[in-house]
């Protein structure tokens, strides 16, 4: 399985954006991002790529259960693949 991360655009550069992942910035490409995006909005991102925008709606409760995979026991397969997404090209900003 291979779950995306959610996060928080904070700067646009092109088609390319600077995003927050739970305290952790790092680049994304928006080449492919299902919707406009503007500073401000939430993506899903899967390696590198933004895929989704995520509406306004869904945004608390897409970032709360996110934070449970986090918090989820060592080990958890969920938790590791979260992890992995959202520290995959860490300190690239």
């Amino acid at each position: 399985m291979c779950l995306g991360a959610p996060g928080k655009i904070v700067s646009i550069d092109g088609l390319v954006a600077t995003v927050d992942f739970f305290g952790v910035q790092k680049a994304v490409n928006l080449h492919i991002v299902d919707e406009p995006v503007v500073v401000g909005d939430y993506i899903l991102n899967h390696v590198g790529y933004a895929i989704r925008k995520i509406p306004a709606e869904d945004i608390e409760g897409t970032i709360a259960m996110y934070r449970e995979l986090l918090d989820g026991p060592p080990g958890d397969l969920m938790r590791e693949d979260v992890e992995s997404e959202r520290s995959r090209g860490e300190g690239q900003t």
